[in-house]
């Protein structure tokens, strides 16, 4: 069985260039990636048509970016995830998800493109 293709990836960050900025060198790498400043946004997105792989931020106004995964994972089963903060204090957040059954993958801000897209590809995904 081969790899699973990414069709859609979105990224989800409150902070447009950083949202933006991450999309746009997936979308360098040949991976088709959404920008999102809102994580109801990207929610509301996901019930029209199901991303293969989310990145987001964990901490948002409107949505922990955990809050955000675990209701994706919830509507999109097959959904890969990656989280991304800048903020100590995640883990507690973590090992509350985990508990409630959710594993997700945790990048560090800030985050080089490189690193970026190794970890997309090490996530069993290729372009």
């Amino acid at each position: 069985m081969g790899k699973q293709q990414i069709s859609s990836i979105f990224v989800v960050d409150d902070e447009a260039v950083i949202s933006e900025s991450l999309a746009m060198i997936l979308q360098i790498s040949g991976f088709a990636a959404t920008s999102f400043v809102s994580p109801l946004a990207a929610l509301s997105s996901a019930r029209a048509s199901s991303p293969d792989l989310l990145i987001s931020d964990v901490f948002m106004p409107e949505l922990s970016g955990i809050d955000l995964a675990i209701q994706l994972k919830r509507l999109c089963p097959d959904c890969k995830i990656l989280l991304i903060s800048g903020h100590a204090g995640v883990a507690e957040m973590q090992k509350a998800a985990q508990a409630e059954g959710y594993e997700f993958n945790l990048l560090s801000k800030p985050i080089h493109p490189r690193d970026l897209i190794s970890c997309v590809r090490s996530l069993d995904v290729q372009v």
